[in-house]
């Protein structure tokens, strides 16, 4: 039997790869694990955790707003940039601290290192120069912001990475993509002060999600004073003389502005990892190929997370990474879940969704039920805001069960992690109707929906 430094080597330090390797190690197994950047990967360093505490950020001039309605009178508040970036900076290393600890803690050895294959059971630790090896290796690179090498100027661009650490707020920022990503930034830069233009090629912003989600959100970034330019992109990107960019755009559309900032997708990070060598195959977006339990065709050799383009958010690395060690070392092959994901897009106001969209629906069922209600949420009543909320339910008329949930408004994110749950477990529609409401809230409409809006049959819609 080969004899190797490690039962588990990892490469890979984002949340997919730290939750495999300090399991592994706290099952007794020799586990290693390389992160050539940071501990805690794209979701606590230049993802997830940094979005969100911007988010907040950017939500106070709308709460001062508000608070005036409710009796509060606020002084002029001002808004200081490096005070945001240095306080956010100070909490991602607590929190990169915390994850290379677990992983120590339950008797995983980490390595601040780019590690690369050599062989299917040989990494090679580039910074420290020396090889390790080991029986089991798991691929977690997850990946980074799509570049845009041919747009002339693009090498004045900066990606979301970037964006968190800006030396400071720009005047104006144009954004380009219709994603998540874009959307949230968007939003962040626009309640931050920022003169904000979302650029996106599609006919409406956020692909994949809801019409009904999407066309709302749309109608409500607007009249913040968000300026949205669909079906547009950027032509030529030149720099000012007195360093402002003037951002070309479909249409003979030019716009001056501080910061262009591309959010056009993401691609796997597995450039110069040694995986042709080994012969790991790859797909044509340079994605890992993997079966159902997450394995390459190299039989030692597993991939997870974003590298490998399945689904690509975060608590979907951590649980294939949990399936992962089931599978490889408990002797229990467990596939990963993909079905059935809640979501948020932390927009302003947020959208929580999970489930099939309306779209999805009717073209896997023949008789489709909509419940939806929009309305103005309590909150907004005393501030004098008319900044509306969406519920939706989507249900399968044949068998009452609840096929998808949607909201747009505020905490729908929250919402949407609980519904996940009744979702998950295939509840029907007869179920919410059987639930009491908690009153007032703005999530008792999903539980006083009682006659459908309208049902789509055989793809017509019926009112």
């Amino acid at each position: 039997m080969a004899s190797y430094d490690y039962d588990l080597f990892v490469i890979g330090g984002g949340s997919g790869g730290v939750r495999a390797a300090r399991v592994a190690a706290a099952l007794g197994k020799r586990v290693g694990i390389a992160e050539e950047f940071r501990f805690g990967g794209t979701c606590v360093i230049r993802g997830c955790v940094p979005k969100k505490l911007y988010v907040y950020a950017s939500q106070f001039p709308e709460h001062f707003a508000d608070a005036a309605g409710y009796g509060w009178t606020v002084p002029k508040a001002e808004f200081n940039w490096q005070t945001l970036v240095a306080n956010k900076e100070r909490e991602i290393s607590r929190l990169e601290a915390i994850y290379k600890k677990n992983v120590q803690g339950a008797g995983g050895e980490t390595f601040q290192s780019r590690a690369v294959l050599v062989e299917p059971h040989v990494v090679r630790l580039v910074d420290q120069d020396r090889t390790v090896t080991a029986d089991q290796i798991l691929i977690a690179t997850g990946g980074r912001p799509a570049s845009h090498p041919a747009l002339p100027g693009h090498e004045h661009c900066i990606f979301s990475n970037e964006a968190f650490d800006l030396p400071e707020l720009p005047k104006a920022i144009m954004i380009e993509g219709g994603g998540y990503i874009a959307v949230e930034f968007a939003n962040i830069f626009h309640g931050l002060g920022v003169e904000t233009t979302l650029v996106y090629r599609g006919k409406e912003i956020l692909s994949r999600f809801d019409m009904d989600l999407r066309s709302m959100l749309h109608e409500t970034m607007v009249k913040k004073g968000i300026r949205i330019l669909c079906r547009s992109v950027s032509e030529h990107i030149k720099k000012r003389p007195d360093g402002r960019l003037d951002a070309h755009v479909t249409g003979g559309v030019v716009l001056t502005v501080d910061q262009v900032m591309l959010a056009i997708g993401r691609v796997p990070n597995t450039e110069n990892l040694g995986l042709e060598q080994v012969g790991v195959e790859m797909n044509t977006a340079g994605a890992i190929n993997v079966d159902r339990y997450s394995r390459t065709n190299v039989a030692n050799i597993w991939a997870i997370g974003d590298v490998t383009h399945r689904v690509q958010l975060t608590p979907v690395a951590i649980h294939e990474a949990m399936c992962f060690v089931e599978t490889a070392f408990r002797n229990n092959p467990t596939a990963p879940d993909h079905e059935t994901i809640a979501t948020a897009v932390f927009s302003q106001p947020e959208i929580g969704t999970v489930g099939l969209s309306e779209d999805e629906a009717v073209q896997r069922f023949a008789d489709v039920e909509i419940y939806r209600a929009a309305f103005r949420p309590m909150r907004n009543t005393l501030a004098g805001r008319d900044e509306k909320m969406l519920t939706k339910l989507v249900v399968d008329g044949a068998s009452r069960k609840v096929l998808g949930a949607h909201i747009l408004g505020p905490d729908a994110g929250e919402m949407a992690q609980l519904l996940g749950i009744p979702l998950k477990a295939g509840v029907s529609k007869d179920d919410f109707d059987r639930t009491m409401a908690v009153h007032p809230t703005a999530a008792e409409e999903l539980v006083t929906m009682y006659k459908p809006t309208y049902r789509v049959r055989n793809g017509q819609r019926i009112d």
